[in-house]
């Protein structure tokens, strides 16, 4: 039996809030970490919030700051053009990872590719020029080190195809399995070895890249306009899209995992940082239901922390 969750909440009605959303996750057999700060109140809610978990493609946000922070510097250019070969890329069904043919981009649109659509081959591309080594370091010199980048995105899949040849399905039941008995034959499900944060660390990320307080304005306004430009509005996005109100984030998704951080602006002036790191217990490439109810707990924690 999986232990209680632990939440956190500023009053009552917030740990109410936090409770309710947990026990809607956990009636859809869905686990994990959800958190949600109103920038500057600092109330927040949420549970689970400093639980490790392996991060998928919303680590592409500090990898992104990263980038950011070396082109501000003048160590990159956005403009230099690079060279993508699809038989050497990395696997994913969007960008440059989906391209049958070589193609020629530049940094800065390798960024936007990275964020938008979520390209794997975008985000190894940016490794080639600076290291997961180089990211975790400087993530570390930021304080953010609960945040770790350790590996390149093609090997979550380079691991699974490892553990389950080129059968999604088979590795898929791994993960669940492993899940189960509290080991992992894919190493990067594992915590401990995968690119990984916790809910707390991204929310304290998110606020620091909105209040300009790590790397420098330009690098943090810059990533701030790409995540508004991210394409998949299926979770967190699902229930806060009106005119009146502004999402940028990011998702993250491999196997059993299901993720999406990011910050809601309303036009009153409330800003709350959301992160939602889930692990599901089903063998279901596609859970539609699960991505509703992340939506759902992002409008939910919203209106509880709006002013």
């Amino acid at each position: 039996m999986s232990p209680a969750p632990v939440y956190v909440g500023d009053d009552g009605a917030l740990l109410d809030v936090a409770e309710a959303i947990a026990a809607d996750w956990a009636a859809l057999g869905v686990r994990g970490s959800f958190l949600a700060r109103h920038l500057d109140t600092g109330e927040r809610l949420g549970f689970d919030v400093d639980e490790p978990m392996p991060l998928a493609s919303v680590v592409k946000v500090p990898l992104a700051l990263v980038v950011l922070d070396r082109i501000a510097a003048g160590e990159l250019d956005p403009a230099h053009p690079v060279t993508v070969d699809p038989a050497r890329s990395s696997v994913g069904p969007t960008g440059l990872a989906a391209f049958r043919h070589r193609a020629t981009v530049a940094v800065g649109d390798l960024l936007l590719l990275m964020l938008s659509v979520s390209d794997n081959a975008a985000a190894d591309t940016l490794l080639d020029l600076v290291p997961a080594t180089d990211v975790d370091e400087r993530l570390r010199a930021w304080g953010c080190g609960e945040i770790r980048m350790r590996h390149r995105m093609n090997h979550m899949y380079e691991c699974a195809t490892g553990a389950a040849g080129n059968d999604f399905s088979l590795a898929l039941e791994l993960a669940l399995r492993d899940e189960r008995v509290g080991r992992h034959t894919i190493e990067t499900l594992d915590p401990a070895y995968a690119n990984a944060g916790s809910a707390a660390a991204l929310i304290e990320l998110l606020r620091r890249v909105w209040g300009d307080e790590i790397s420098v304005p330009t690098a943090t306004a810059e990533l701030r306009r790409l995540m508004g430009l991210q394409v998949f509005t299926h979770r967190l996005a699902s229930e806060l899209r009106t005119d009146t109100l502004r999402w940028s984030g990011k998702t993250g998704s491999f196997l059993h995992l299901r993720h999406e951080i990011g910050v809601v602006e309303a036009e009153s002036g409330d800003r709350v940082a959301v992160a939602a790191l889930t692990r599901a217990d089903r063998c279901a490439g596609l859970a539609p239901d699960v991505d509703l109810a992340i939506g759902a707990a992002g409008r939910e924690a919203f209106e509880a922390l709006r002013k």
